[in-house]
């Protein structure tokens, strides 16, 4: 039994963590070393060296270049350049336990040839001291998702088979379970191993519920190529698509509403002239105005297409729309 690690990455530090650890795992414990470990950059142009650890044992880093495609082309870009029997994916924030590479090899033997793929466990650490964010727990559920590639290894033949994964995927989300549900279409097996991951509950940021909301069009995507029962087969609970998109049409409702208030002319109340102006200027001494004379707000300062606030306003609308 053969295999390499395939790790997609975008250079952020946690990939000198998780490479320290696995190298560590090689050089100290008994099971057998990976081929080769593929570490396959996907920033859209060069930057700076990646964080690599010095290599342990003669055990090379190759690094390859996929363009900054997404996680699912830089995986085909790792798998397609290795020679082994089997393929173990790593994302680039997890780290593998102590003694990894000899349970991932006591998880792959003797696996019969039906089975096309074996998933690691995920742990997940929590804070203990106070109740965990959404954006904790919302991690904490890799820990019981089915077949995802922060720890799972398929063999190669079947990822030729299958034409490896759906590259559509442009975001680190149901790539993974694409592959899964297509591999079992095809009469594959897949199963659950020994071997154990931590995935440590990265930064949220100030764009990470943006960022999951766009998740959606994945969603979607899944439903065009699996079918409405998608969910269940993937393992998954109902999602919160339809949710989302009464939240998102409530709220383009609403910005709707208020650029319509704002382009709405004000009414003026007329003009009161006193008699003497009235007989100096000749005008009625109640003044009206006509719609020439008023300046709709549309047509002004905050309604012209290039203002700073419709610029605004259009901005926030896209973003909530999710485009």
């Amino acid at each position: 039994m053969s295999y390499s690690v395939v790790v997609p990455t975008v250079g952020r530090e946690s990939l000198r963590v998780l490479l320290h650890a696995l190298l560590t795992a090689v050089g100290e414990g008994p099971g057998p070393a990976p081929h080769e470990i593929i570490v396959v950059d996907d920033r859209p142009r060069p930057g700076a060296p990646l964080p690599l650890p010095p290599p342990v044992d003669g055990l090379e880093i190759r690094v390859l270049r996929s363009g900054g495609r997404g996680p699912a082309a830089a995986r085909n870009t790792g798998w397609r350049a290795a020679a082994t029997e089997w393929v173990a994916f790593l994302d680039d924030d997890v780290v593998p336990e102590p003694g990894w590479p000899a349970r991932l090899a006591a998880d792959l033997a003797n696996l019969p040839s039906t089975v096309a793929g074996s998933q690691g466990g995920v742990t997940v650490p929590l804070p203990d001291d106070r109740r965990p964010t959404d954006w904790e727990r919302g991690t904490a559920g890799l820990a019981d998702a089915d077949w995802i590639t922060a720890d799972m290894a398929y063999r190669r033949g079947v990822l030729a088979e299958l034409g490896g994964f759906d590259e559509r995927f442009r975001r680190a989300y149901r790539e993974d379970a694409d592959l899964a549900l297509r591999a079992l279409d095809a009469g594959h097996r897949l199963v659950r191993g020994t071997r154990q991951v931590t995935h440590p509950v990265r930064p949220a940021g100030f764009w990470a519920s943006v960022r999951a909301q766009a998740g959606n069009a994945d969603d979607i995507l899944m439903w065009r190529v699996h079918g409405r029962g998608w969910r269940t087969r993937a393992g998954e609970g109902r999602g919160l698509l339809r949710e989302h998109l009464l939240a998102t049409a409530a709220s383009t409702l609403t910005l709707a509403a208020t650029l319509v208030a704002l382009s709405t002319p004000r009414e003026r109340k007329p003009a009161k002239l006193s008699s003497r102006a009235s007989a100096r200027t000749g005008l009625p001494t109640r003044a009206t105005h006509t719609a020439q004379d008023r300046l709709p707000l549309w047509g002004g300062r905050l309604g012209r297409a290039d203002s700073p606030g419709v610029r605004e306003l259009a901005t926030a609308t896209a973003l909530v729309s999710g485009g």
